[in-house]
């Protein structure tokens, strides 16, 4: 733990003969004690803190304790049970399965106790005989750790680095017991503010403007760092919002006075220019508005804040200040294109999102620069990979404009080693020995295209962020990291089992990456505060960090923290032009009805098509993703295949994988072998048809609404999903959604009324919420309707383009503001990256084999 404290240190000699030595001395006494109170204050509260966290474990051992006296059969039972499993770790859900499979009698008198609440809020157990650890979440980012000797029913309280120590035994027994690197971020970020409700996870801006702005304006004379910032304001050297005629705060707010008094005599559409040169002459530079009106409003802001400041207005006036001329975007694997591109390995969602963002972005973008009354072109530049031998599309092709923009273009810069450019395409896994270089390329050209620095990076996935890090780093530009997924969550026990899964994914350079980007990070973008923080049973993608281990390598006791205000939730949507309802008839794409028509019900199997669909009337029950194990859409075929009564009421259609050429993704081979398994093994040839990746996204906004004309639905059977680009998609055009529980389709979709939850650990379920549904629709077809209409009006409410672009602009002012002001920069926790960087994730880098040419 780090204490700060005031400086003693600097005793300042004043020359004044007329100054006593005695006041001198009162003065350093009053320091002196100050310091020691606040000192004392903060220990105090330290003290509290650690009480009421120590006061909350034993709370929970007390009554774990009390209800093995009253329950001590039944809790033995339960337990013997779970350490009958021997050896291993038992995920949240197959807890929960053991307890149910317990007699029911048992069940009855465990489920009202103590027990079985710490048992529901178990995220694992961790079992090695006779001792199971369970790790226990009382509620999203907050966890507690314990572990029961079965065999005498004895209870302790662990540590997060006991607890972890105690999970490596599963992997290297006992000889793990000294010496392990421990990560810890939590002393760096003890003295920052944050929020402790699960309710204000996401809402990162909120708690910085509520917190910060009655810290830092509690005077008039604090208000100086915001005159400070104002002045700094600059594009192509020519000064913005001020000039040097304000010195200070009075000469601003006599300033701003003038101002107002001006302005409040003009007709509100008078354009800036026709008094902008009286503005000049008292200070004011273009940049708060194009109207008198608007420059009015922009004024009374300010004034607002300098007399009474608070956060709302404070967020309002920084998100309408330029700052965003020049936007880089990194996402350097995959096949990054407009065309033909979508459904290859390692590329889907994440394209789509990015090229909407985009739009929507530069969209946003021109309306502010014209609202400040600027004349500045801006420019968004998309940085990816270019890959020389991507036949067949434009990933080899150095600059491309982002179509329906007109000042934002696709950046390709070639991965590169000593042998020179890397010409094939390499997994999002096997991508970390090339970044590093590829960062120094990128600052170069990035350089050349926009004749200086950008003001905002923003990385995508793991690779995007940690290149997105460096280059922040050097070049001292506001950073935003966009998860989009995070493996970790994705594949369960890959951080403890790291080891096997090494040669085939490289999980130790990925989660390295991840760990440096999000501490390193100005700011967090999550789609959902499910990627955050999960759910009440669920663990979020971001929460999965805050404590693991990597047996051998490193033990990670704070990882991040949730609750830190760098998290923000920003949904995006989907592309309005092509994704609308089924019920706008005057812009229905009928002229592909006969394509569609083809790709559904033809007679004929190929490589685009295979199996096929005998019974036209039937409803389609639709799903479209790309063929890895996450996505699940085998699982989906299985659980077609099992039950009878959903493949009566139902066609299954499945749009994934590419069998028109052969697939270098081991994930995707293994998965299109399985899908032709099951094809045999439950005959489903007439009623399901296997269609590879589509990569016309028009035509696929109209395949869309061409289920919804056959009264079906859409699926999205995912393990685990980040956001769920197709869940909005479908939703946004009208058809009824099933989505995965596990991530953000959880908070997309309100289960019964905008679409429905589907557990894909529990296929069987799943299936008769499907089949439920269905039989509902063809005893009342109003049903169908009222589900359509509920999933449409949560797109509206929520999930748009437009209001995304609107806060990812405003975050970046706000935190801009807060960064250049205060401590958020974080210089102590900087350092300790670099270390991280030099020591580990470098050398891991390293160890991934470079692609071989062919």
């Amino acid at each position: 733990m780090f204490f700060f404290f005031p400086s003693l240190s600097s005793f300042h000699v004043y020359p004044s003969p007329f100054i006593s030595l005695s006041i001198i001395f009162i003065t350093h006494l009053v320091t002196l004690f100050c310091s020691v109170f606040f000192f004392f204050h903060f220990w105090v509260q330290f003290e509290e803190m650690a009480e009421r966290a120590l006061t909350r474990v034993h709370s929970l051992r007390e009554r774990l304790d009390s209800t093995l006296t009253a329950h001590r059969n039944e809790i033995l039972a339960l337990l013997s049970r779970i350490e009958g499993k021997g050896k291993g770790i038992l995920l949240h859900h197959q807890i929960i399965l053991e307890f149910e499979a317990i007699p029911e009698e048992n069940r009855k008198k465990l489920a009202d106790g103590a027990f079985f609440e710490i048992l529901k809020a178990s995220q694992e157990a961790i079992v090695l005989p006779p001792w199971v650890a369970l790790a226990v979440r009382p509620r999203p980012g907050v966890w507690e750790y314990i572990r029961v000797n079965v065999h005498a029913l004895v209870v302790e309280e662990l540590t997060v680095a006991e607890y972890l120590r105690f999970k490596e035994e599963l992997v290297d027994g006992s000889s793990n017991a000294n010496f392990v690197l421990e990560l810890d971020f939590e002393p760096f970020n003890a003295s920052f503010p944050r929020p402790t409700l699960s309710k204000s996870i996401g809402k990162g801006v909120e708690f910085l403007n509520r917190h910060l702005s009655a810290k830092l304006f509690h005077d008039k004379e604090s208000m100086h760092p915001l005159l400070e910032f104002l002045k700094v304001h600059c594009h192509k050297g020519k000064n913005m919002m001020l000039n040097d005629r304000i010195q200070n705060l009075n000469s601003l707010q006599h300033v701003l006075r003038k101002a107002e008094e001006y302005l409040v005599a003009l007709p509100a559409e008078t354009p800036y220019a026709e008094f902008e040169h009286k503005f000049q002459e008292i200070g004011l530079e273009r940049g708060w508005g194009d109207t008198a009106e608007r420059v009015l409003e922009m004024i009374q802001l300010l004034l607002d804040l300098l007399e009474a400041p608070d956060p709302c207005t404070l967020e309002k006036f920084l998100g309408r200040i330029p700052m965003v001329f020049n936007v880089v975007i990194l996402t350097p694997h995959g096949y990054f294109a407009q065309d033909n591109v979508l459904g290859y390995p390692d590329t889907g969602g994440q394209v789509v999102y990015i090229l909407d963002q985009v739009r929507a972005l530069e969209n946003e973008m021109l309306n502010r620069i014209k609202q400040q009354g600027l004349n500045i072109t801006p420019r968004i530049l998309i940085i990816t990979r270019l890959l020389p031998d991507a036949v067949g599309t434009t990933c080899g092709q150095r600059l491309e404009k982002v179509y329906g923009t007109e000042y934002s273009d696709i950046l390709r810069i070639p991965f590169r080693t000593e042998k020179g450019i890397v010409r094939r395409w390499i997994s999002r896994f096997e991508v970390w020995p090339y970044l590093e270089t590829y960062t120094e390329d990128v600052a170069h050209e990035i350089s050349k295209e926009l004749q200086g620095k950008p003001d905002l990076i923003i990385g995508n996935y793991s690779d995007g962020n940690i290149v997105a890090s460096l280059l922040a780093h050097k070049l001292g530009v506001t950073q935003c990291t966009i998860a989009h997924a995070l493996e970790k969550t994705k594949y369960p026990d890959s951080d403890i089992y790291w080891k096997k899964l090494e040669d085939k994914y490289h999980f130790s350079c990925q989660f390295t990456a991840d760990l440096f980007a999000m501490n390193h990070t100005d700011f967090i973008i999550t789609s959902t505060f499910q990627e955050i923080a999960g759910s009440k049973d669920t663990v979020g993608q971001y929460e999965s960090h805050t404590a693991f281990t990597l047996p051998g390598l490193y033990r990670v006791v704070h990882g991040i923290d949730v609750f830190d205000p760098k998290f923000n939730i920003v949904s995006p949507g989907a592309d309005m032009s092509i994704y609308y309802p089924y019920t706008v008839e005057k812009k229905r794409l009928k002229h592909f009805h006969s394509e569609i028509e083809e790709l559904l019900y033809s007679k004929v199997e190929n490589e685009e098509h295979w199996c096929v669909l005998n019974d036209r009337n039937k409803p389609i029950l639709f799903t479209m993703a790309r063929l890895d194990r996450v996505k699940n859409l085998t699982g989906l075929v299985e659980w077609y295949g099992k039950n009878a009564k959903l493949r009566e009421l139902v066609n299954l259609v499945v749009v994934g994988g590419d069998r028109r050429k052969e697939s270098k993704d081991l994930e995707e081979k293994a998965e299109m072998k399985k899908m032709f398994e099951l094809i045999e093994k439950y005959k489903l040839n007439g009623q399901f048809r296997w269609i590879s990746s589509q990569m016309n996204r028009v035509r696929n906004g109209e395949l869309y609404r061409y289920i919804c004309d056959t009264k079906g639905a859409f699926v999205q059977p995912a393990l685990y999903e980040a956001f769920g680009l197709t869940v909005v998609e479908a939703m946004t055009c009208g058809l009824p959604t099933f989505a995965t529980c596990n991530g953000g389709p959880a908070e997309i979709i309100v289960h019964g009324k905008s679409g429905f939850n589907i557990d894909p650990y529990h296929g069987d379920q799943a299936a008769e919420i499907l089949v439920d549904f269905f039989e509902k629709c063809k005893t009342d077809p109003s049903y169908w309707t009222k589900i359509s209409e509920g999933g449409l009006k949560r797109i509206e409410e929520k999930y748009t383009w437009k209001i995304y672009s609107e806060r990812l602009l405003t975050l970046t002012g706000v935190y801009g503001f807060w960064k250049h002001v205060s401590n958020l920069d974080r210089l102590e926790s900087r350092r300790y990256l670099e270390m991280f960087y030099a020591l580990k994730y470098r050398k891991l880098a390293e160890s991934v084999p470079l692609a071989v040419e062919e």
